[in-house]
C-alpha cells in the first residue's frame, strides 16, 4: 500500500514539473507581446543611419505611417536606438526609416528627434494623405430649425402725382394800376373834373 501511494505522489510531482514550465512560458510570451519593440538595425546595414536623440526628457519618440502627425502611429523608438534611414520628406521635416513589422517595412519619424549620419538622404514621395477619422455632419432636422424663410413683400402700386401748376406773373410798370391804366391819366382826369366842377359852382353863385 505504501509503494502505491509513493508511486502516485511521484507521478503527481512529475506532472506538476511538466505543467509549471509551460505556464511560465505562456505568461512570458504574452508579456513579451505587449512590450515588444522593433528590432534595432545591426551593423550589417549600410547607408545613412538615424539615431534617436533625447528631446525634453522623453524616453521614446513616435513612429508614424507618413510624414505628418495626422498619419497613424505604428510604433515607437527608444532614445539611443539606431535605425536605417531611407529618405526624407520634400520639406526635410520627416525622415523615412526602415521599420520591420509594418506594411511595406517603412515608417516615418520627425527629423528633430533623430541625428542622421552616413550620407545625404534622397527626397522620398510621401504616401497618400490619411482619411480623417471624423467627418463633421450636420443633422438636417436640427439645421431646419434655424432656417428662416423670408416671405416676399408686395411693393405698393406707384401712383403718378398730379401735374405741377406754375403760376404766371404779369409784369407791371411802376406807375401802372391793375388793368394797365396809367396813374398819370387818372390824375389828369380828376384834375379836369375838379376844374369843371369849380367853374360850374362859380357860375351858379352869380
Amino acid at each position: 500500500m505504501q509503494k502505491k501511494q509513493i508511486f502516485i505522489i511521484a507521478i503527481f510531482i512529475i506532472v506538476i514539473l511538466l505543467i509549471v514550465p509551460s505556464l511560465n512560458l505562456v505568461f512570458a510570451n504574452s508579456e513579451f507581446q505587449e512590450t515588444v519593440l522593433p528590432p534595432t538595425v545591426t551593423g550589417t546595414s549600410t547607408g545613412p543611419m538615424a539615431v534617436v536623440i533625447p528631446e525634453q526628457n522623453e524616453e521614446s519618440i513616435n513612429v508614424r505611417s507618413g510624414p505628418n502627425s495626422l498619419y497613424q502611429k505604428v510604433g515607437v523608438l527608444l532614445v539611443g536606438q539606431t535605425v536605417q534611414a531611407i529618405g526624407k520628406s520634400p520639406g526635410g521635416d520627416w525622415i523615412q526609416i526602415n521599420y520591420p513589422g509594418v506594411q511595406g517595412g517603412k515608417a516615418w519619424v520627425f527629423s528633430t528627434y533623430v541625428d542622421i549620419s552616413g550620407g545625404e538622404l534622397p527626397i522620398v514621395e510621401p504616401p497618400p494623405s490619411p482619411t480623417p477619422q471624423y467627418t463633421s455632419t450636420i443633422d438636417p432636422t436640427l439645421a431646419a430649425q434655424f432656417m428662416v424663410t423670408v416671405q416676399p413683400t408686395r411693393l405698393p402700386t406707384f401712383t403718378e402725382p398730379a401735374p405741377l401748376i406754375i403760376p404766371t406773373y404779369v409784369e407791371r410798370l411802376p406807375n401802372q394800376l391793375p388793368g394797365g391804366i396809367p396813374v398819370g391819366l387818372i390824375i389828369v382826369v380828376l384834375g379836369v373834373t375838379g376844374i369843371l366842377l369849380g367853374a360850374f359852382s362859380f357860375f351858379q353863385s352869380r
